[in-house]
């Protein structure tokens, strides 16, 4: 094989070409993608040790998983207008979706944007489902309650119902021509 070959080869096996690397929505909703499902998975683990536990899972878990899936050329994240840890605070770029969609009850779909230096952004929303309530719902367990006043004294995150808005998940990257 021609020194050439092995050099495409490398190519495509390192910076695959999918069909939604032209389209910045697409390639986005894909990066996005493992780290939902990441998430959940680790929440739904720590609920069957209790919500006090999915607590402590969103607090440590979330950030590392966030961390291992991006690099130099992604980064990705999740915020919120009600904030329980200030450590996921939006990025400046998303500020604006996220408090736009926060404001209007108006279809919150997700959006990609054009950033400098040839990077692209990706904004999903966040809706809240059954499984969040024990721990952002408007009655919360002795216990969760307690625990969150602990780690979180400053917390805006309780209150929501089945279908309230809840923040967003949003991915930074380089863009594919």
């Amino acid at each position: 094989m021609t020194r050439a070959a092995v050099g495409g080869l490398l190519a495509i096996l390192l910076f695959p070409v999918s069909a939604t690397s032209a389209d910045p929505a697409g390639e986005g909703a894909s990066l996005l993608a493992p780290f939902k499902a990441d998430l959940k998975a680790a929440l739904i683990a720590g609920l069957e040790q209790g919500p006090a536990n999915a607590i402590e899972v969103c607090r440590t878990e979330a950030p590392g998983i966030a961390a291992a899936l991006s690099s130099d050329q992604v980064r990705m994240g999740r915020s919120s207008h009600r904030l329980r840890n200030s450590v996921n605070e939006a990025p400046e770029w998303v500020a604006p979706i996220l408090a736009t969609w926060a404001a209007a009850d108006a279809e919150r779909t997700p959006v990609a944007i054009d950033l400098a230096d040839g990077r692209a952004g990706y904004v999903e929303p966040i809706m809240v489902q059954p499984l969040c309530l024990a721990c952002h719902g408007e009655t919360l367990a002795e216990d969760v309650a307690a625990r969150i006043a602990t780690l979180y004294p400053e917390d805006r995150a309780t209150g929501f119902s089945v279908g309230d808005f809840r923040g967003v998940f949003w991915v930074e990257f380089s863009k594919r021509d």
